[in-house]
């Protein structure tokens, strides 16, 4: 038997912060080594981060990268391990994405990307250059100072693969596996067994399995030992990576990660038999047959044995049952992890919601008391990051720390009713239980004087003053009268948001948080400039379908019990007067049913894949 043993990863790494993004590196390798592993493999572009966009252009960004390798390769991290590292190279007058595959304080290999992601969130063809030359690797010249510091002028640049002497590793990046023609197919039948994707891959909901089924069927026919790494977390932009490191051997998924973390490092380890890829692939005909008159890809030598002899106290890594979240768990998980990512880099001291009581509003509040019982549980599992982090944002004293969710919220988390003549005693009570139960700091505050001195103002400009269609006004008249008490909301919302940290002495200011779904959003039902327009709207991309079915679990699984009743509620806007024979609703509005709207919604979807569960408004603008 050859045994081998293969460690991926997941890094939460920030888009330019290479001072973090190297000690995460390190940490990955290091615990790698200590667990005996023999490959380490990081997610795609990980030293300067995948998020850095036009920042790809600057060539400090690549000197930087080099800088960050160097340091790496001149201490011992690489000693006795295969390590793939993601990072810009300049070749010439082009821009490549690559895999830096270093052994031994030496670069083996620089493998550049063949297909690059350019739909959806991706503009990997802005930033980058595809490489195109398959039949050959070519002469790399090494920058100057590292050639120096390395003793290593030059190094093999191209698409192939690495020989050991045991074995045959070559890496696969991201988007090429999921091209019609995928390199690992070439690659298995020129003996390649053992294959290294780095991914930059973003959350979508019910997303993973198509993912895992990729990976699964690359092995499943043609044998292999398949690992992934991924970034995890926010790097700065809008999306979250999520993780969900994994590594599969002939179609089977012996380790898998964590799809959502708070952790900022996470090494997934697996003990695999190489001999089961070669006994599998000498059992299909119709593979020997292809390998005999393949293409020959070209390959790097390097005399050294990556795997161990049989040992009786060496065990392999077993098939397990993969680890799927429902969509529920990945509405509360997905922008909880992200919200805390960007809250702890933002310099921000919290949020700020205007909580309506309604179902889009109450399910942002789930989510981040969820975030908040994420932080206080990573603590109690020892995370000295986070726990650092929660001291900072949550302004504790010399030695307390977050021990109980709802202390945290208060501290972090303030949420503001902002009633008006035409809401309900129902929409108030269930806000301010729902406040209550997350343990936010709740604030309930009346703007009609606002709304009026508005309407004297217009009266005093015009000589008129509108009235809402219930009492006899115009639809222009009726809709201006909304639209008033939705923009008040917005800047009541940022002027609170601005000036609370201050009234409670605290240093920062508070990020405003949005509630408008991506149904309405498509849909045109909104106002603009209203308490959807925040710097961060978690349900963005999210329908009013999944928001209704997430409202049900977090009513159970999160505590917050009065969800339920907020999700049983008809949606209402509450701008218009409640009279006896009269009340507003979303659905008659609409002139449609949310039932109705979901299925224009997913029409849409097919053809125009959205974002990540952060923020919908790129995406709108984007369809028309």
């Amino acid at each position: 038997m050859r045994l081998l043993k293969v460690a991926t990863c997941n890094l939460n790494q920030w888009a330019m912060d290479f001072d973090c993004n190297l000690n995460n590196i390190k940490e990955s390798i290091t615990r790698a080594k200590e667990a005996g592993a023999a490959i380490r493999l990081g997610p795609e572009l990980e030293i300067p981060g995948y998020g850095c966009e036009d920042h790809f252009l600057e060539l400090d960004t690549v000197t930087h990268a080099w800088e960050c390798l160097k340091e790496i390769l001149l201490g011992d991290w690489t000693d006795g391990i295969l390590c793939s590292i993601g990072m810009p190279v300049i070749k010439g007058s082009e821009r490549y994405n690559c895999q830096v595959l270093c052994f031994n304080r030496k670069i083996v290999m620089i493998r550049p990307k063949m297909w690059l992601a350019n739909d959806g969130n991706y503009r990997e063809l802005r930033w980058f250059t595809a490489w195109k030359q398959k039949d050959q690797l070519v002469d790399f010249q090494l920058p100057h100072e590292i050639s120096e510091a390395l003793s290593q002028k030059s190094v093999p640049f191209g698409y192939g693969y690495i020989q050991f002497l045991d074995t045959a590793v070559a890496a696969e990046i991201c988007e090429e596996l999921f091209t019609p023609c995928p390199p690992h197919a070439e690659l298995a039948l020129n003996g390649v067994e053992v294959f290294m994707n780095a991914s930059g891959s973003h959350h979508q909901l019910r997303k993973l399995d198509l993912r895992l089924r990729a990976f699964i069927g690359a092995t499943h026919t043609r044998g292999g030992v398949y690992m992934y790494s991924n970034h995890q977390g926010c790097d700065g932009g809008r999306l979250y990576f999520d993780g969900c490191s994994c590594v599969v051997v002939n179609g089977e998924v012996v380790a898998q990660g964590s799809q959502f973390s708070l952790r900022d490092v996470e090494v997934v380890v697996a003990q695999v038999d190489l001999d089961a890829v070669a006994s599998l692939r000498g059992s299909i005909s119709s593979f020997q047959e292809q390998a005999s008159c393949k293409t020959i890809v070209s390959s790097v030598a390097v005399p050294y044995n990556l795997c161990q002899p049989f040992n009786l106290k060496m065990s392999l890594s077993s098939p397990l049952k993969i680890k799927y979240h429902s969509a529920e768990e990945e509405i509360a998980f997905g922008p909880g992890c992200w919200l805390w990512d960007y809250l702890r880099r933002s310099g921000a001291s919290g949020f700020l919601l205007p909580l309506s009581g309604g179902a889009d509003s109450s399910s942002v509040a789930a989510i981040v008391g969820c975030m908040c019982q994420l932080v206080v549980k990573e603590i109690a599992n020892g995370d000295e990051q986070v726990k650092a982090d929660a001291i900072r944002i949550g302004n504790y004293s010399d030695g307390q720390f977050p021990t109980d969710s709802r202390e945290f919220a208060k501290r972090i988390f303030y949420t503001v009713f902002m009633g008006s003549e035409n809401s309900s005693e129902a929409t108030k009570m269930r806000a301010k239980t729902l406040a209550d139960e997350i343990g936010s700091w709740h604030l309930d505050v009346c703007i009609d004087s606002v709304v009026s001195a508005l309407l004297s103002l217009f009266q005093t400009l015009t000589g008129k003053r509108p009235r809402y269609k219930v009492d006899g006004g115009s639809n222009v008249e009726n809709l201006g009268l909304q639209n008033i008490q939705a923009r008040i909301r917005m800047v009541l919302a940022f002027m609170l948001a601005s000036l609370l940290p201050w009234v409670h002495n605290k240093r920062g200011f508070y990020l405003v948080l949005g509630s408008s779904n991506v149904d309405e959003g498509l849909r045109g039902y909104l106002t603009k400039y209203d308490c959807s327009s925040a710097d961060i709207n978690p349900i963005g991309s999210i329908s009013k379908q999944d928001l209704r079915m997430f409202l049900r679990w977090a009513a159970t699984h999160l505590g917050y019990s009065s969800l339920a009743d907020i999700e049983a509620a008809p949606p209402t806007a509450e701008l218009e007067p409640i009279r006896s024979n009269y009340s507003q609703l979303d659905e008659v509005d609409m002139g449609m049913t949310y039932e109705e709207l979901s299925v224009y919604i997913w029409k849409i979807v097919e053809n125009f894949p959205l974002r990540s569960c952060i923020n919908v408004q790129e995406s709108v603008l984007q369809m028309g």
